[in-house]
């Protein structure tokens, strides 16, 4: 019983360091896209992403080292850390959502998708968004290099070359997040999303543990002996889909702050314009309206077949996760945009008329 309270309390525990720790480490200080809804000024954000998650890898590092805290800690107590967890995840996502009054929906619907479009805290130094994200990744990089330590530990020799490089490509995707930490204010979800039981419970629950899905269900198995040209073309599927995703996001964000530069110098900005506003068309906005969708579940597909068992159905959990999410997003994001935009964004769809996948849909 001890042992369960203590795996309980564990990710409460580093959730309030990586709090503590996001408030003392010096940040950047962005102004984002999104305004104040009372204010109507630009929201302003202290950025500290790949530090703290440095320093929380570090001191995970150093109590293992001397054997403080085994390797594995976090893996044998993976089922008490997710009921604590799960547990957090709810008592903040119904705390930030009674506290703020009825957006005229059902309750449930505020439940799960929020009241407040932008909260911060502590006088403006804790974004919930951005803190979600960043508690959330953090604690998925440890879950993932606790889980590893396990199948090292465990199979030493003989581990997998496929679990190693799956968590490696988790690794790439999540300091990829923090050093572009500025360029996700703006995404869809700093944009559009409310925070309520959806961004809450999900960054705190669903993030750090559903992600590392793949790595509950193989850390245990051997290696199943995967050729290496095929772990190769994992990790190519994976970095295409990396630079769909990177990629169409990086250019979103230099057209908004740069509208007449050329992306990466090879893609000139062209646009459909009705003189007060302008979408962008060309390069990869100009192959679908959303192909960042599509780099990221081909990111989750690679990393997900790099595990070796794609015969073991849970793994899929996880990029299967990011096609029911992406697409119904992505049918959202049309309605927003046909609102906003309005016959603009009928002449932006006679130009480019696939919606994710290139020439199929």
């Amino acid at each position: 019983m001890t042992d369960f309270i203590t795996g309980f309390f564990a990710p409460w525990l580093i959730y309030a360091l990586i709090l503590a720790l996001h408030l003392l480490i010096p940040a950047r200080r962005i102004v984002g896209y999104v305004r104040n809804v009372q204010t109507k000024e630009l929201l302003r954000y202290r950025l500290n992403g790949l530090p703290v998650m440095i320093a929380v890898l570090g001191l995970w590092a150093i109590l293992g080292s001397l054997n403080l805290v085994s390797w594995d800690w976090l893996y044998y107590h993976r089922w008490s850390g997710l009921a604590g967890a799960c547990t957090l995840g709810l008592i903040f996502s119904a705390a930030v959502v009674f506290s703020a009054p009825s957006t005229g929906r059902s309750i449930l619907a505020d439940l799960f998708f929020g009241r407040l479009e932008n909260p911060q805290f502590l006088n403006h130094r804790v974004d919930a968004k951005m803190f979600l994200y960043l508690a959330g990744a953090t604690m998925l990089a440890l879950n993932l290099a606790s889980f590893l330590s396990y199948h090292l530990l465990t199979f030493s020799a003989n581990s997998s070359p496929g679990i190693i490089l799956y968590c490696c490509l988790f690794c790439w995707f999540l300091v990829d997040y923090m050093v572009f930490e500025h360029v996700h204010l703006y995404t869809y979800d700093l944009i559009a999303e409310r925070v309520g039981f959806k961004l809450g419970w999900g960054c705190l629950t669903f993030y750090p543990y559903v992600y590392a899905v793949g790595l509950w269900a193989t850390a245990g198995l051997p290696d199943p002996k995967t050729p290496s040209l095929l772990l190769i073309l994992y990790g190519c599927i994976f970095f295409a889909g990396w630079i769909l995703a990177r990629g169409a996001n990086m250019q979103k964000y230099l057209f908004k702050i740069k509208p007449k530069a050329s992306f990466l110098g090879i893609f000139k900005p062209k646009t459909v314009t009705n003189g007060k506003q302008s979408l962008l068309r060309s390069g990869f906005w100009g192959v679908s309206r959303h192909v960042n969708y599509l780099g990221e579940i081909l990111m989750a597909t690679g990393i997900t077949l790099a595990l070796g068992w794609p015969g073991v159905l849970v793994v899929w959990i996880y990029p299967l996760y990011y096609v029911f999410l992406l697409f119904p997003r992505e049918l959202a994001d049309e309605r927003r945009c046909a609102a906003k935009y309005g016959p603009l964004w009928d002449e932006y769809v006679r130009y480019v008329p696939k919606r994710i996948i290139p020439g199929v849909y």
